[in-house]
């Protein structure tokens, strides 16, 4: 029984630390994030510790290949996978099932072993709820170019710029409604939400996690100001798009680094003067790019922001924005389909050259 303890505690090992690299490369490669992929690894390491502590002579000795039993058996579609999810999901999966089983073989023969395991159990169920939360709202943001932010308190208003800008170019829009009352406030967020996933684009409400969680939102969209990353995480029913405002690298780094909190894109602003936010001093073009450069490993998405028009958007893009996001230059335009559309195709025409 010893020898047969062993046996199995030499195969959950590679079937853990496999599927780890699993975990850890799809953080890596797939997300670019430098955050989760540290985790992975660090479970992969810490597993590899607390496996140490067992006689190493005996793990390998006991190792019988050729006459396991397992060997070659499988199950219908057992390793088809449709797409790098899959892999992830088999993946995670995988880990914490052997994690399991070590923690329990393991006890036989060293009780602080299995602690550490059993630790690492948890530690991989976190990690595996926190890439989810991460990667699918990542994934859903990626391919916005042009972002639309609606700043208005009247709901006509909100649903006619809405309807335009839906129709005409736009990839993300945001409801920005600071002076209605809830109630109120509510009802247009339903309607908003609606007509944008009619025309297959996103939503987001401005600052309210509650509303636009209630409305069945894409996302949210938080100031320096408002509930704190991780704590709108805690509030959503299935994952959202988190956006945080930043206005310097400071900023930017603090909104970065905290575990599990991360946002999905931050906005990088006012680049220039704003008649929206008349008092906020521009950051400036510098910041567009030192910005871009600290993001480089995060996995975390950003979008320029900030008396960005027609006539600038360019210059905002050579600076290494890959996502604009315009206010007045949209809802204050004579025509706003027609603005929102002649930003849509400067942006698309600047990325394809």
């Amino acid at each position: 029984m010893e020898r047969a303890a062993y046996r199995m505690v030499d195969a959950n090992f590679n079937r853990a630390r496999e599927a780890v690299r699993v975990v850890e490369d799809f953080c890596r490669f797939a997300l670019n994030s430098a955050s989760l992929s540290e985790r992975a690894k660090q479970i992969r390491h810490r597993l590899s510790a607390a496996i140490d502590k067992l006689d190493a002579g005996r793990l390998l000795s006991s190792r019988d290949t050729l006459g396991d039993v397992g060997v070659g058996k499988t199950v219908e579609k057992q390793l088809e996978r449709a797409n790098l999810w899959d892999c992830l999901t088999a993946g995670c999966k995988r880990l914490t099932e052997a994690l399991r089983t070590l923690a329990e073989v393991t006890r036989t023969e060293d009780r602080a072993a299995a602690e550490a395991i059993e630790k690492l159990r948890y530690d991989a169920y976190t990690l595996e709820k926190d890439i989810y939360l991460f990667s699918e709202p990542a994934e859903k943001f990626k391919p916005v170019e042009l972002y639309v932010i609606i700043s208005s308190s009247l709901p006509a208003d909100i649903i006619f710029l809405t309807h335009r800008c839906a129709a005409s170019g736009a990839d993300c829009i945001q409801l920005r409604a600071k002076d209605i009352a809830d109630d109120g406030l509510f009802a247009v967020a339903v309607e908003f939400v609606e007509i944008c996933r009619a025309a297959n684009i996103l939503s987001i409400i401005n600052d309210r996690v509650d509303v636009a969680v209630a409305a069945g939102a894409d996302g949210v969209h938080l100031g320096q100001n408002d509930l704190p990353v991780e704590q709108a995480r805690e509030l959503q029913l299935a994952p959202l798009i988190i956006g945080k405002s930043t206005h310097s690298l400071e900023q930017l780094r603090s909104a970065c680094s905290a575990r599990g909190g991360y946002p999905t894109y931050v906005s990088l602003g006012p680049v220039f003067s704003t008649g929206t936010k008349p008092t906020a001093e521009p950051v400036g073009l510098d910041y567009v790019r030192d910005a871009i450069k600290e993001l480089a490993d995060t996995g975390v998405a950003s979008v320029a922001i900030g008396g960005v028009t027609l006539d600038n958007v360019e210059r905002v893009m050579q600076a290494g924005a890959g996502r604009i996001a315009v206010c007045s230059a949209v809802t204050e335009a004579k025509d706003p389909a027609a603005a929102c559309r002649a930003l849509k195709q400067k942006i698309t025409a600047f990325k394809k050259g």
